[in-house]
């Protein structure tokens, strides 16, 4: 029988869902290496002829610790301790699976590196000829440079990113003109620095405004052009689309009254059906198309959370982030006509795994 095994956060919903699946599809249920065993360095045993899956480290605070050291969860930034301290785990399940007679890693630990640098990805998306905003390029030293070269390309408008991260952590959306501007973002600016708020709020003092920059420019920033999205019922959109084995199989509208669309910062899931009416079957196929452009450029990759924008006219799309572990939707099944109708993203995935390993492909 098929054998698997998990790296990641015992317990934690992604992990369980997935060993659901697992059991669903007539699998025992996969084994589990906790990320902090990988992260101390400890030795990873695997059981020969394995399958093994990578997931995210998740919200485990020994984990963090491990990644970006020492302090409150919920800081904003360390993302490049975070990004070498977990580039440096994947190596070594990687070496693991390699000494491990017939085990098989299912993600390619390089792509999901380049997945979680955001100037890495879009440099790797726009080489391919995907649709994605304009950038700045090279590194923003802080909020006064930002702001000079902001004023050099005419932009109006940015979203601020940590090179890093994830969730929205440290993503600001700003807009300036002369001394006025107004910064969307769900860090919170207090005395110990930056902390992640489940609230998204708006700072419209230039100085916490140049704080906030200047305390996430020292991680590195990716800065792009705002690119305005469409909108239904008074709420800004854009959609989650789970790509697996190269199919867009899974996709959900995340609405918000805010820039910042993200479900867990109070961003609701829409209508898909009414998007896609209004995209109409070319508009659709558009979506569909730039997603799985994007995921191709991780041809190592089984799956992949695409982040889709939608122009407000309705026809131009832009990818704005390519998600190595974009899965977790529970209560989503696929839509229609994806292949994945009635599955869920596990679901659909463990389906792929099981008609590769029956066609040979491992």
């Amino acid at each position: 029988m098929t054998s698997l095994t998990v790296v990641g956060t015992p317990g934690e919903r992604r992990v369980t869902m997935f060993a659901e699946a697992c059991v669903r599809h007539g699998l025992r249920e996969p084994e589990v290496v906790p990320w902090t065993s990988v992260l101390r360095g400890e030795d990873i045993r695997l059981e020969p002829g394995t399958l093994v899956r990578i997931e995210s480290p998740g919200e485990d605070a020994e984990a963090d610790a491990l990644l970006r050291g020492p302090g409150e969860p919920s800081r904003v930034g360390g993302g490049s301790a975070w990004h070498a301290a977990f580039t440096a785990g994947t190596e070594r399940i990687r070496r693991a699976v390699g000494r491990t007679p017939g085990a098989v890693l299912l993600a390619d630990v390089g792509e999901i590196a380049v997945m979680f640098d955001k100037r890495l990805c879009h440099a790797r998306l726009s080489a391919a000829g995907v649709p994605v905003p304009p950038t700045l390029a090279g590194p923003v030293g802080g909020y006064a440079e930002l702001r000079e070269r902001m004023d050099r390309a005419g932009w109006g408008r940015v979203f601020v990113k940590p090179a890093h991260g994830s969730s929205a952590s440290g993503v600001v959306a700003l807009q300036a003109s002369g001394e006025r501007v107004k910064a969307v973002t769900s860090a919170e600016l207090a005395a110990g620095g930056l902390h992640n708020s489940l609230r998204v709020r708006s700072y419209e003092d230039e100085a916490d405004v140049a704080a906030i920059v200047d305390l996430l420019a020292g991680d590195g920033l990716h800065v792009e052009r705002w690119f305005p999205k469409a909108g239904i019922g008074g709420r800004t959109i854009d959609l989650r689309v789970v790509v697996v084995d190269g199919t867009p199989t899974h996709a959900v509208v995340r609405a918000s009254r805010t820039p910042i669309t993200n479900l867990h910062l109070g961003g609701e899931r829409g209508d898909l059906d009414a998007v896609r009416a209004r995209l109409g079957p070319q508009g659709w196929e558009r979506v569909l198309d730039a997603c799985a452009r994007a995921a191709a450029c991780f041809p190592g990759s089984l799956s992949a959370g695409v982040d889709l924008m939608i122009g407000v006219d309705w026809r131009s799309v832009a990818v704005a982030e390519v998600n190595a572990f974009g899965d977790l939707l529970p209560r989503l099944t696929g839509f229609p006509g994806g292949g994945a109708e009635g599955l869920d993203t596990y679901d659909a995935q463990v389906g792929a795994i099981l008609a590769r390993r029956t066609a040979g492909a491992w």
